[in-house]
């Protein structure tokens, strides 16, 4: 049993995983979390600080949000966090199409390395199938 106290409301409470919140603030932050999503379905146009101050949230929990992907807002919306990889402003998640295709080229590439590093002596260019002995 691993028992914390709540980084929110300083509760002890039982920690399993994720946040270091206790049940009671994490039920608190998902209640206004709908209240954000309802209001942004009804204020298209909303900015940042109109949404923080109509629903009683942060702007650093509306970021959050967003980069987790749990809130996202049309082309209409002057909402937006930039991209962790280059800085264009991007409307949810942590990265831009570009950055997100760079990444998985960059790691198809890393993936196939290693089994053209690791290929058996046989088949590499000038080493010959000869059996070697130590002196």
């Amino acid at each position: 049993m691993d028992v914390r106290n709540c980084k929110r409301c300083g509760k002890i409470f039982n920690y399993v995983a994720g946040q270091m919140i206790c049940p009671v603030c994490k039920e608190e932050i998902e209640k206004k979390f709908e209240v954000v999503r309802d209001y942004i379905r009804d204020n298209k146009k909303a900015g940042f600080a109109e949404i923080c101050e109509a629903c009683d949230v942060t702007e650093n929990m509306l970021k959050q949000w967003i980069r987790e992907e749990r809130l996202f807002f049309g082309d209409e919306s002057p909402v937006g966090i930039d991209c962790e990889g280059c800085g264009t402003m991007i409307k949810s998640g942590k990265y831009c199409d570009k950055c997100k295709n760079e990444l998985a080229r960059g790691l198809m590439a890393a993936t196939r390395k290693p089994l053209e590093e690791n290929e058996p002596a046989t088949t590499r260019k000038g080493h010959d199938n000869k059996m070697r002995f130590l002196g």
